[in-house]
């Protein structure tokens, strides 16, 4: 017979995978422990069939057990808006608003499961959320449990300023304060935002429009503090810290938000006394408090303290070792060598020229200020350095490099010279400066014409060489040759190579 004529076409069923398909997929990948490809299928499922509601529940408690509750939050609620009575979707909110810590939303959710499924299979779950929620909310003061969405909403814009999507927070907080105009506390976030996109004037009018209205507003007084330190008005700094200092807050966010305001601007004393009230008072910090708490107790003397709560930071951000405060800062640094001079540091991590952007990631690794001026996220935009710049960073936070390629193998040498010489000049007064700005132009230029900075010790006895003949008269090649353990031969060598990266050296 035909192969052609062996099938019946008529009882032919074209396959085409739907939604219900990569749903079913999913839950098998999930079983398997295959994560990755579980979620792969989830978003497929859902490109596919976006109104189902199964879907979007079963996606949602997926993302809640690897720890992402905000995204599991907004898949729980589009579950609910297509199917308000499900049982399972109603318990599963109740937990995710727990995890959050919208305990009165938790409560809610969990009552209406036990009303929807009075002898459900999550019945006990249900009145375990109510209890927690109730011991809860005995430990909270007036005025801290606010609408739900909204301080989702306030968390979500928090997050993209955490990760430099400033303009999109300020879209999402304007419109949040369209519907909730008087919440002061959208106002500051907003300011923040501000702030951070460079419009310092408009940052600070919208927190003196919160203290017109709300005098006291502890969170408005501290952004103020906070923006006055960067942008180094010490008159203004100076008079608002005296103002906190005469503050006597109850609560625990108002400690909190009062502590870390006087750690970053170097009053340790006053930082200690109310980060270290609140652990007292059993107070389970983030990563931010026990980072502030930390260095508030070691350079108040408390270090064992200081090391416990590090130990406790670890535990939740593996990633910040090695920013400890007593490793963050050299025995030889001087408090008024330019490594700990923070308006020298942003101004040059800030500078529209290249090189000095390099000498200033370079210099930050050698501060006791790396950490805090990593904590504003309006000075370094990774995205925007260059290859070069981004590895100084990377070099000045400790992470490891591997050179692969002729240029990273060329920038891994120059910046083996970089490390000689701060040898030499360490801590850098104003000399040192002139003679890296020297260093780094000519550093700029040479990678950028894939100079291959053979013999880093030669090269740095040429920089040295190069940088002192010009400024006096003694200076000999012998004296610098020798300070490098290098002959004059090959020191002359490099400078005769070195002279064409120099700016204006063709005219």
């Amino acid at each position: 017979m035909d192969k052609k004529q062996r099938f019946n076409k008529d009882k032919i069923v074209s396959f085409f995978p739907d939604g219900d398909f990569y749903r079913k997929r999913a839950m098998q990948a999930m079983q398997r422990e295959q994560f990755s490809d579980a979620e792969k299928y989830y978003k497929r499922a859902l490109e596919l069939n976006p109104d189902d509601a199964l879907t979007q529940m079963e996606y949602g408690v997926f993302i809640m057990e690897v720890g992402r509750f905000e995204d599991a939050y907004e898949l729980l609620r589009k579950a609910d808006e297509l199917d308000p009575d499900n049982e399972e979707t109603t318990f599963y909110l109740a937990e995710v608003h727990a995890h959050l810590g919208l305990l009165r939303e938790a409560k809610q959710f969990a009552l209406k499961y036990i009303g929807l499924s009075p002898g459900g299979m999550f019945m006990e779950e249900s009145h375990e959320i109510i209890e927690f929620a109730d011991q809860e909310e005995t430990y909270l003061e007036d005025g801290e449990l606010l609408d739900g969405e909204v301080l989702f909403i306030q968390e979500k814009a928090r997050k993209m300023m955490e990760e430099g999507n400033f303009e999109q927070a300020i879209e999402v907080l304007e419109n949040l304060l369209a519907d909730y105009p008087k919440n002061w506390a959208v106002h500051n976030n907003l300011a923040l935002a501000y702030f951070y996109i460079g419009e310092e004037d408009h940052a600070e009018q919208i927190l003196y429009d919160v203290l017109r209205e709300e005098k006291g507003n502890i969170h408005a007084l501290c952004n103020l503090a906070v923006f006055f330190y960067y942008g180094r008005d010490e008159e203004r700094l100076t008079s608002m810290m005296d103002l906190l200092a005469k503050i006597k807050p109850y609560q625990v966010e108002h400690r909190y938000k009062l502590g870390a305001t006087f750690a970053l601007t170097g009053r340790y004393e006053e930082a200690y006394h109310w980060l270290r009230s609140l652990q007292k008072r059993g107070f389970q910090g983030d990563v931010g408090y026990y980072f502030w708490l930390s260095n508030a107790a070691y350079f108040t003397g408390h270090r064992q303290v200081a090391e416990r709560a590090y130990e406790k930071l670890l535990q939740m951000d593996p990633s910040k070792e090695g920013f400890e405060p007593w490793k963050s800062i050299e025995d030889e640094l001087h408090p008024d060598s330019y490594e700990e001079d923070v308006p020298f540091l942003i101004e040059k991590i800030s500078n529209p020229y290249s090189s000095e952007r390099m000498f200033g990631l370079f210099l930050l690794g050698k501060s006791s200020h790396l950490q805090e001026i990593l904590s504003h996220p309006g000075y370094i935009n990774v995205e925007e350095l260059s290859s070069s710049e981004q590895l100084f960073l990377a070099h000045s936070l400790d992470y490891e490099f591997i050179a692969e390629n002729d240029f990273e193998k060329s920038f891994s040498r120059a910046l083996g010279i970089c490390e000689l010489l701060y040898e030499q000049y360490k801590p850098l007064d104003l000399q040192g400066t002139h003679l890296f700005q020297m260093w780094f132009t000519l550093c700029e230029n040479a990678l950028t014409n894939s100079y291959s900075f053979t013999n880093p010790n030669a090269i740095a006895a040429a920089i040295d060489y190069m940088f002192q003949s010009s400024r006096y008269d003694q200076v000999t090649k012998k004296s610098l040759a020798e300070k490098y353990s290098v002959s004059v031969a090959t020191l002359t060598k490099y400078v005769q190579q070195l002279i064409q990266f120099l700016p204006y050296t063709s005219e």
